[in-house]
This record gives C-alpha cells, structure tokens and sequence, in this order.
C-alpha cells in the first residue's frame, strides 16, 4: 500500500479553524488547538443561543400583553383563558403587536374574553 501524506488536507483544514476563531482573544485566535476548542465552544453557544431566542419572544410578548391586560382591568391569564373559550386563536406574537400598535382592537378582544369569562 502506498505512503499517503497529509499535509495540503491538514493544512486546509487548520486554516479553516483559524479563520473562523479571528477575533477571539490571544492564543485562542493564533494557536491551532486552542483556537479548534474555542471554535467548538463557539458552535455549540450558538446552537443553544438559537433556542434561547425564542423562549426570550415568548416571554417579551407575554409581557407586552400583560402589561396591556392590566391597563384594561384583566390579568393575563384570565385574558388568555378568555380568549380560549371565546375560540379566539391569535398567537402572542401578534397580540403583543396588536397591543403595541392597534390598542383599539386589542381592547375588543379583552371585550370578547370578558365576555366568554362572564358566559362560563
């Protein structure tokens, strides 16, 4: 079997490594080992960061509604109960807009699940 080297593979790949680790601090963005550890760290904050993301909406539009809701003499979870019976399906992303922007129509649906709330 013939000797098979290496070096163009590995060299391509180092300096893949390090062109992603410029920026990081020290030997972290010079040396290649410390710089492929930083980079797989890097990697894996990203992945958990982009599920961090969405819980992070979640509770920023419940927030915004909350913050409506009281204004309107209703807690958030009676409001969203409400809304439930009533069979309103509007998800929190667009109700927090709704509150931000359409106060008007966000307070006809505090109206509906008043309602529904009063019927049940």
């Amino acid at each position: 079997m013939p000797r098979v080297k290496s070096s163009p593979v590995r060299r391509t790949r180092r300096k893949k490594v390090l062109k992603r680790a410029k920026g990081y601090f020290g030997s972290k963005s010079k040396l290649y080992r410390s710089a492929n550890e930083q980079v797989m760290h890097s990697y894996m904050y990203a992945y958990i960061d982009r599920r961090l993301i969405k819980r992070n909406y979640r509770k920023l539009w419940i927030r915004r509604i909350n913050a409506a809701c009281r204004q309107l003499d209703i807690s958030y979870s009676r409001f969203m109960n409400g809304l439930s019976l009533a069979k309103v399906d509007v998800n929190r992303k667009m109700l927090s807009e709704l509150a931000i922007h359409d106060f008007d129509a966000f307070k006809q649906l505090v109206d509906v699940s008043k309602k529904a709330l009063e019927k049940h």
